[in-house]
């Protein structure tokens, strides 16, 4: 028997089937006659479309920070017309956090806190500093920010570590210290805010049981949904690249967790440090660069996907000849940001000769979902790389980065700046103390 047409269809039908489609398919449905652009119009359509292809807590921040009367389909398209974004350095009044570099930056409750990571004279740092800027997208940091720096001393001294954002509590493991012995300490940092506008961390040992990582520092982390923290590869004992991935359970309330090796029979990503894992929604992560085992310097695209005990790493391969336009340099030391509209921004890192770069790129995720589900049209919509207006950082590598909550407003912080703007300084590096904010250009 034939399918019914189309038109004979009843409204939540054509919306159903619309829902499964991609954007473009759906524009193109409505391109057919002024029925069918009405259906495809439908806020209720859009809305489903962008906590589809965005993920439910994305598209729950743009309803919060962005709706104010503004259609889903104009959201929808705002994001995917992405082609620019502004820039700022920060004023700072008072003392400041030393230059640095390979440490980390959070941003929790409104104060962005960085911990850590490695300065001038070979310093490994334990300090903790804090600063209010608020967490809502338009909210814009007052012309001078101030400082404050927390107790420090635990957890200790490290570069190269990981800390990670759950819930308003941060998650620290592993680094390097002063004598470059490699640790795999798990810490929680419960956020303690006091009034007037000022903070504390609470610092704990993690119980986590028999099993854990191996020691590492320069791995790649990130959380899954307030309940799990992947990890990824990492330098080793003795300078050896890791490959390994291990999930931390934190189920029970941040009280207690427990670390699990993640095995996959499948091809896995090669052994690497310096590279980046960004959550994207569900239980799926993209690892991106990095440098390998032979100090080559990776730009391979892996998508991994724990959902329904299905352990996965896909790699992202595509003919560079369908590409229009430019790709992303290979690179370590970047960061990753995951950002409105279903984007993932990475920004700076350093090629194979160490040459910092200063570049601003969106991978495009419901472009990469496409692509992996057999669409290899999708691979010259996948990577575009941004204009940047304003005051820029520079050429920049192992900086800190995050972005508040509404995925508009990127927090740059620190890092080892391109010797070619500094070449009398020793060593051809310097360490950065300067604080970025970054934010995107939307046409709504």
């Amino acid at each position: 028997m034939d399918a019914a047409p189309v038109g004979h269809l009843g409204y939540d039908q054509v919306l159903s089937i619309l829902r499964l489609l991609p954007a473009e398919a759906v524009l193109s449905f409505a391109a057919t006659c002024r029925a069918f652009r009405d259906w495809a119009s439908s806020d209720v359509l859009w809305e489903a479309l962008c906590r589809r292809d965005w993920g439910a807590r994305a598209a729950a921040a743009a309803l919060a920070d962005w709706r104010c009367g503004v259609p889903w389909r104009r959201l929808y398209a705002a994001g995917a017309r992405l082609s620019a974004l502004q820039a700022r350095r920060l004023q700072v009044k008072g003392t400041s956090p030393r230059p640095r570099a390979s440490h980390s930056i959070n941003l929790v409750a409104g104060w962005l806190v960085v911990f850590g990571g490695g300065c001038e004279g070979g310093r490994h740092l334990d300090d903790i500093w804090a600063t209010y800027v608020g967490n809502r997208a338009g909210t814009r940091s007052s012309n001078s920010l101030t400082w404050q720096q927390l107790a420090s001393g635990t957890p200790s001294g490290r570069f190269g570590h990981s800390c990670i954002l759950v819930g308003d509590a941060l998650v620290l493991f592993g680094g390097i210290n002063d004598r470059g012995l490699r640790l795999n300490d798990t810490w929680i940092g419960q956020i303690i805010c006091e009034e007037p506008c000022r903070m504390r961390i609470s610092w704990r040992l993690l119980e986590i049981g028999p099993l854990a990582p191996s020691p590492r520092g320069a791995h790649a982390a990130c959380c899954i949904d307030d309940k799990f923290i992947v990890i990824h590869g990492g330098i080793g004992v003795h300078g050896s690249r890791l490959g390994d991935t291990w999930l931390l359970d934190l189920s029970d309330g941040l009280r207690s967790g427990s670390w699990r090796r993640m095995r996959n029979t499948g091809p896995l990503p090669s052994a690497r440090s310096g590279h980046t894992l960004t959550w994207i929604g569900d239980r799926r992560m993209v690892l991106f660069g990095g440098r390998g085992s032979e100090y080559e310097v990776l730009s391979d695209v892996w998508l991994f996907d724990i959902g329904d005990h299905l352990l996965q790493w896909k790699e992202q391969k595509y003919d560079l000849s369908s590409i229009l336009g430019e790709l992303p340099s290979p690179r370590a030391g970047h960061s990753a940001t995951f950002l409105f509209g279903g984007k993932i921004l990475v920004y700076g890192g350093e090629d194979k000769e160490r040459r910092r770069m200063d570049d601003f790129w969106i991978l495009d995720i419901p472009a990469l979902l496409q692509f992996e589900s057999g669409n290899r049209k999708m691979a010259k919509r996948m990577w575009k790389k941004l204009r940047i207006d304003g005051q820029s950082p520079n050429c920049r590598s192992f900086h800190g980065a995050c972005v508040d909550t509404s995925g508009y407003c990127v927090y740059v912080f620190g890092g080892m700046v391109d010797a070619l703007l500094h070449p009398a300084e020793s060593l051809g590096l310097r360490f950065d103390g300067q604080l970025y904010q970054v934010e995107l250009v939307l046409h709504l």
